[in-house]
Order: C-alpha cells, then sequence, then structure tokens
C-alpha cells in the first residue's frame, strides 16, 4: 500500500520569498505534492510568473504581493487567504534580507531597523497571525527559514546572523505556545545556498576559498536541496516534530 505521508492535497500553504531562490523551489514541490501554494513576496508581477509556471505544470498556485517588513501588508495577506480558502494549513516563513556585508561594528543602524523588521518582527507577526488562522482548524504546521548563521555567525554578516538566531529561538517559543492548537513549529536552517541572495558568497573565489574546506560535502547546496526538508516539516511524516532546527548544510555544523 503507498505511503501518503508527503501528500498535501487539500492544503493551502503560504511561502513567503516565493519569487525565487529557496522560497521558490519550496513553493514548487508543495504543488507537486498537492497543496494550493500561495506565493509571496514583494514583486507582484514575479510572483505571477511562478504562480503560471506551478499552474502549467499542473499545480494549484495564487500570487499576493507582501513586504514581510510591513505589518498591514502582512495583515491584509493572512485576510485575503482567510476570505479566499477558509483556512490555512502551512506556512513557510522564508522572505528575509541581509543588507549590510562587512565589520559589524560598521553596521549603520538603518540596517540594523531594516534587518531586524523583517527577519525578526516579520517572521513574528506573520506566525501570530498564521497560527491564529490555523487553530480555527485545530492543526496547522509553520517552519521557519533561519540558517545556520544562527548557530555559527557568519563572517561580516553580524546583524544577519543575530536575527537568524532570534528565528531559532523564536520557533521554539511558538512550538511550545502553539502545541495546544494543535500546530507544530520547526525551523530549517539551510548552509551556503547558490541563490541570488547569498550572490555575495558564491560568486566570490575568496570568499568560497574560505567557506567550502568548512564544509564536509565541499560544495554549494541548490534551493531544491533545502525544499524537501521543509515538506517533511510540513508532512504527516512529521506529525510528532514540533520545536525542531533541521540543519541542511552539508555537514558544515557537524
Amino acid at each position: 500500500m503507498p505511503t501518503k505521508l508527503f501528500d498535501l492535497k487539500g492544503r493551502v500553504a503560504l511561502i513567503t520569498g516565493a519569487s525565487r531562490g529557496i522560497g521558490e523551489a519550496t513553493a514548487r514541490l508543495l504543488a507537486e505534492q498537492g497543496a494550493h501554494v500561495v506565493l509571496s513576496s514583494r514583486k507582484q508581477a514575479d510572483l505571477d510568473a511562478v504562480a503560471a509556471s506551478i499552474i502549467a505544470d499542473g499545480g494549484e498556485a495564487s500570487a499576493i504581493a507582501a513586504h514581510q517588513g510591513d505589518s498591514d501588508a502582512l495583515a491584509q495577506l493572512i485576510s485575503a487567504i482567510d476570505q479566499r480558502f477558509g483556512r490555512l494549513d502551512i506556512l513557510v516563513n522564508n522572505a528575509a534580507t541581509n543588507p549590510h556585508f562587512g565589520h559589524i561594528s560598521d553596521t549603520p543602524m538603518a540596517m540594523v531597523d531594516k534587518t531586524l523588521q523583517v527577519n525578526v518582527k516579520g517572521y513574528f507577526e506573520l506566525a501570530a497571525l498564521a497560527s491564529k488562522l490555523m487553530r480555527r482548524n485545530g492543526k496547522g504546521a509553520i517552519v521557519n527559514i533561519a540558517s545556520i548563521n544562527g548557530v555559527k555567525p557568519g563572517p561580516m554578516q553580524g546583524i544577519y546572523s543575530i536575527t537568524k538566531a532570534a528565528v531559532i529561538n523564536m520557533t521554539k517559543a511558538y512550538a511550545m505556545e502553539c502545541a495546544p492548537w494543535g500546530i507544530r513549529v520547526n525551523a530549517v536552517l539551510p548552509g551556503l545556498t547558490d541563490t541570488r541572495f547569498a550572490s555575495a558568497l558564491t560568486t566570490d573565489d575568496k570568499m568560497l576559498a574560505h567557506f567550502l574546506p568548512a564544509i564536509p560535502l565541499a560544495r554549494v547546496a541548490q534551493p531544491q536541496e533545502i525544499a524537501p526538508a521543509v515538506l517533511y516539516l510540513v508532512s504527516d511524516a512529521a506529525s510528532y516534530v514540533t520545536g525542531t532546527t533541521l540543519a541542511v548544510d552539508g555537514g558544515f555544523l557537524t
């Protein structure tokens, strides 16, 4: 008898930062497993293109632009999902920013504020809104995309690393308090991944020469290699998993 542990048919999944990179790869994979994926990021046109591609491949997708750092936009996003579907089963908090690459002491306060707003407050707000909608159905799954930098700060990525450490602890706090609502909350910690977001590292030979020797698998990940970890955590295969962090890092944190 075939297993249906990863079957997401009938479920509504919201993925932020879904116009490219890990978010797009995750949205495509969840759609392949039967979920109706709601794609969100800042630019509607980019989202529409990804949604059209998913639909062309036989999946179900919608696109709603919203800025992760805008409280009103996040509230409107959840409201739109509620009005259209009357439910939300999965949230993948993926959208993030990393505007400063340099010595931590040189970080402009404006960039500190922006990084905290998007990477911490935005995650917190969307998880709060989503969990209340999930509570109505007595179950749900939230996955926060953190980073290995949340465990071991990356060089020249101080404030970004700090926010990702906060996301890891936020995941544990939400897991404890949302468990009585039937909601599981976990985090994925990607290692160095070939995305536009990480291009300052992946396209710099000197940076790669620094990082690759520290990765046992000795290579950079592709977004499609991060997405299955998210699928596992939002699926019934992880029905007894909450409050955990899953590193997908080629062994970097080993």
